[in-house]
């Protein structure tokens, strides 16, 4: 224990543990099945469409005079840079619906670890809460909020300095003694110099 009373409710939900999904994690058939769903869909019905059509507008834009095509390769190298940028807005675009297609799986370690993350994120704060390991000593004080004790301490260790109001000693009005004055210094045919 760290000191702290653990206060639950009596009909409280008790969280689930998060399955661990890491690098090593090897997906069911169901999920390779979802994976590869998710790739074609977002391939033909996001990414095609979006690449297209920014291809589309770019090209309209090209030959009204809007942008400016290369000298020697045309239009193309713009045409590519709308087309890379429509496949990867449509490939991010299909990002949500691949998640609810995987937490809509039933036996699935992935939709599980999304249904708690989702469950996480939209439940009131103190429920589905996960301690870090770097919160033992605080003693339940979060490190944002300061007590009046540490109010104290902060003002009798550091130094109390008083706001200084602008000063107009040093405007654009007050002489500096810079100048742009640019010394001439002559040359004779022997290379030596001397100001004048």
């Amino acid at each position: 224990m760290n000191g702290r009373a653990d206060f639950r409710e009596p009909n409280a939900e008790v969280p689930r543990p998060i399955p661990h999904i890491g690098a090593d994690y090897i997906p069911t058939e169901e999920e390779r099945r979802v994976f590869a769903e998710c790739n074609d869909e977002s391939f033909w019905f996001r990414s095609v469409p979006l690449a297209a059509t920014s291809m589309l507008i770019t090209q309209g834009l090209i030959s009204k005079g809007i942008l400016s095509s290369h000298p020697k390769y045309g239009s193309i190298p713009k045409l590519i840079f709308a087309c890379i940028m429509g496949y990867f807005a449509g490939k991010l675009s299909y990002v949500k619906t691949c998640q609810e297609k995987f937490r809509n799986l039933e036996n699935s370690p992935l939709g599980e670890a999304l249904r708690s993350g989702q469950a996480r994120r939209s439940s009131p704060s103190g429920h589905y809460s996960q301690k870090s390991k770097y919160d033992s000593n605080l003693g339940g004080h979060s490190s944002f909020v300061t007590s009046p004790a540490a109010d104290n301490i902060e003002k009798e260790m550091l130094p109390h300095y008083e706001p200084i109001p602008f000063s107009a000693s040093m405007n654009e009005s007050t002489p500096t003694g810079i100048t742009d004055h640019i010394a001439q210094v002559k040359v004779n045919k022997y290379g030596d110099t001397w100001d004048e």
